[in-house]
């Protein structure tokens, strides 16, 4: 009997054990991949709705989209040997456009060396012998490709092998034509800077004169002798580059410059062609960025109209009005604005007339994915239901519901187009159509659920076939010890409320103390606090929760989707308002009863690591730890574009500048600092560390620091994440 008895405790006892959940390690985070969620490859619509395809394998697929058995294979790696980065399709859908070998410059920014295949006849030759080229792209006809190399501007004809180069003054730091300076690219989100016209002869293009822009300079470690790489960059308050736009005609070889307007110290933030090949649409914002111009051109002379402006007294956030969509009928135009307080949808004539108001609300559309003229339907994600989620629409905007009569002149006052939810699973939803809006892809995640990726028919919105439900991720979830997101708000004195989310130990006790960990990024515009996956970094706070702490995050004024007058409080006192939401932040979690008031630590990276640095010095009482990963801590050091939006001019608002500068405040540390930058950071320059580095020694305030040698703002590359993260790690073991 006692045999048994110990038999049977042995198995019981092996049960508990397999039956235990794994902990999440740093290597599961940052070198193995174990939490990557999946998704489809390379996804592109094919022409033919019933058809899609993907990269597999390394090869180029044709999929239908009812019965994925039937598949064709388009281009095979094994048979070239050339690796795709990335690939479109030419109009005919019988030449694919293959990147491969790509190097990234900065954000946006890279080369790489093109390949053209034939799909037919399998073969398959380099676009160009002359160096790589930058953003290789098929004329609407799919007779050309143009691209850039060395600042030039470049055009293939396929047919006759022929490279033309249509630009030849490009030279680096100086001219750039088909692609955008630095600035641009990270501010206004763009790199590649040339267009094709919908009837494939004309290219518009961007021409930056970047001469008078002062220069970065940056030493790049490792040989005997550092180099240096310098580079153009404006920071608040000082030259941009002076930018013109400019159009290539086939025809004749002839270039027109067109007219932007006067002002040379001004943005030419967006441009595109309108369905009319005769018809350039440019939209210019002055330097202030409190004024956009919707301005439309003739390609032929270069003249150009001033259509629509929208004038701001903080300013106009060009994401706000960045959906404009032009009707194939040629008589008018969509586009969003958040001019009445909240970002909605609006219908204008071709001359810039108001037509309607399509949207309205106390809530924000976020995206514009599709406008279906043929059925009068415009597909739309918005914070409807809450700022947290993003959820899917239709709205009939030719059919008009009257919804009331001046009683007096009975005039129409109110009109409110016929809107559908058509999502309802919470979390963000992602959506992209097919060309004639037959089917979308519905990618829908949560705090809960990673991508659920599916495929609807428009106009019933059925599933026609799950693509990727990353069943096996959640599978393996189930084998950890995860700690999940729990959501929740909280009242300002002033009364305003917050949102925000909490990560507790899965071995949580309400009568203990537990220390906290606040992330915050906090920046204009900006959300932390969302119903969506989980990053890498919720994963390591799996690890500081296994290790009893609480993680936390809470969306300060300024951030984003809550309207324009929560977004545009901290206009010109970039750190006053966000700082102060963050301290009171820490006071609440440590009012309540589990949490240890006097071991509550700070966090954030670029704009957070400003925002970390102002709490612990302005916080010093609420904050017993912070770390600063590669933050702002002088906004004169950061770039035009993005200062000046928030914060103007440094000679006229000077104040704004250095009233919440870290660096002014460094006498004021008492809690442990940890200080963190690559010192190949194009983005957020080192010389923010070593400004702050400074006032701290001359403060006699201690601190630590750690460089990355060459690392960009990102800190990336093999096994520096690792690195980073266990540094970070044991850093707060032994602070907070």
């Amino acid at each position: 009997m006692k045999k048994i008895y110990l038999v049977l405790s042995f198995l019981i006892f092996s049960g508990c054990i397999l039956a235990q959940k794994q902990s999440v390690t740093l290597e599961d985070v940052w070198a193995k991949g174990t939490f990557r969620a999946k998704n489809v490859e390379q996804f592109k619509w094919m022409k033919n709705s019933e058809y899609y395809s993907s990269l597999k394998n390394g090869n180029i697929v044709k999929i239908n989209i009812v019965d994925p058995s039937k598949v064709e294979e388009l281009y095979n790696f094994s048979a070239s040997k050339i690796n795709v980065y990335n690939y479109s399709f030419n109009e005919a859908e019988d030449k694919i456009l293959i990147a491969t070998n790509e190097v990234g410059i900065y954000r946006r920014s890279s080369k790489a060396e093109y390949y053209l295949y034939d799909i037919a006849s399998k073969q398959i030759s380099a676009i160009s012998n002359n160096g790589p080229q930058s953003y290789a792209t098929f004329s609407p006809d799919g007779q050309k490709i143009a691209f850039v190399r060395n600042n030039n501007l470049f055009m293939m004809d396929i047919a006759s092998k022929l490279e033309t180069q249509i630009t030849k003054d490009g030279s680096t730091n100086a001219i750039i034509n088909g692609s955008t300076d630095w600035v641009y690219e990270e501010e206004f989100g763009f790199a590649q800077g040339f267009f094709w016209s919908p009837d494939s002869k004309k290219i518009a293009y961007y021409v930056f004169d970047e001469s008078n822009v002062l220069e970065y300079n940056m030493q790049l470690w490792g040989k005997l002798y550092p180099e240096d790489y310098k580079f153009k960059y404006p920071k608040a308050g000082e030259a941009n580059a002076t930018v013109g736009v400019s159009v290539y005609h086939l025809s004749d070889n002839k270039i027109t410059k067109i007219d932007v307007g006067p002002e040379k110290d001004q943005y030419i933030a967006r441009v595109q062609w309108t369905k009319n090949p005769n018809l350039l649409s440019i939209r210019r914002l002055n330097r202030l960025q409190n004024k956009l111009d919707l301005l439309h051109a003739n390609p032929n002379n270069g003249e150009s109209k001033l259509i629509l402006t929208e004038e701001a007294k903080t300013y106009v956030d060009l994401e706000f009005n960045d959906h404009l969509t032009y009707l194939a009928d040629g008589k008018s135009f969509i586009n969003t604005s958040e001019k009445a307080g909240f970002k909605h949808i609006y219908q204008f004539d071709i001359d810039g007339k108001e037509l309607r108001q399509l949207t309205s609300g106390n809530w924000e559309v976020s995206n514009i994915n599709g406008v279906d003229e043929k059925n009068k339907l415009i597909y739309f994600t918005s914070t409807e239901v809450s700022p947290l989620d993003r959820h899917f629409y239709t709205l009939q905007y030719d059919e008009i519901k009257l919804l009331g009569k001046n009683k007096k002149n009975k005039k129409l006052v109110t009109f409110m187009p016929i809107k559908k939810q058509l999502t309802q699973k919470p979390g963000f939803n992602k959506i992209d159509f097919s060309d004639d809006f037959k089917y979308y892809v519905e990618n829908n995640a949560s705090a809960i659920q990673a991508a659920n990726i599916v495929l609807r028919k428009a106009e019933t919105t059925e599933v026609i076939r799950e693509l990727e439900i990353n069943a096996a991720l959640s599978k393996k979830l189930e084998t950890y010890n995860i700690a999940s997101r729990s959501f929740f708000s909280f009242k300002l004195p002033e009364g305003t409320s917050l949102n925000g989310w909490m990560i507790k130990p899965t071995n949580f006790d309400e009568n203990k103390k537990y220390p906290v960990l606040q992330f915050v990024y906090g920046g204009p515009g900006s959300q932390t606090v969302t119903n969506d996956w989980n990053d890498s970094n919720f994963y390591w706070y799996q690890v500081l929760a296994e290790k009893g702490y609480i993680v936390v995050s809470v969306d300060n004024r300024g951030t984003g989707a809550r309207g324009k007058d929560f977004k545009h409080l901290t206009y010109n006192d970039l750190g006053k308002i966000e700082v102060q939401d963050q301290i009171e932040t820490a006071k609440y979690l440590g009012s309540l009863p589990y949490i240890d008031k006097s071991r509550i630590g700070i966090w954030g990276w670029s704009y957070g690591g400003f925002m970390a640095s102002n709490c612990i010095l302005q916080g010093a009482e609420v904050f017993k730890a912070a770390i600063a990963v590669a933050p702002v801590t002088n906004w004169r050091f950061y770039d035009t574009i993005y200062t000046e939006r928030y914060n103007g001019l440094p000679k006229e608002n000077p104040a704004g500048y250095d009233n919440n500068s870290p660096a002014n405040h460094a006498a004021k540390l008492k809690g442990n600092f940890l200080l963190i930058h690559g010192t190949g950071d194009d983005n957020v320059h080192y010389q923010n560390a070593v400004t702050l580095h400074d006032a701290l020694i001359k403060a006699n305030k201690q601190f630590t620091s750690f460089h990355y040698p060459n690392r960009n703002h990102g800190i990336g590359g093999g096994n520096t994440r690792l690195h980073l993260f266990t540094m970070m790690t044991d850093w707060l073991v032994k602070n907070l």
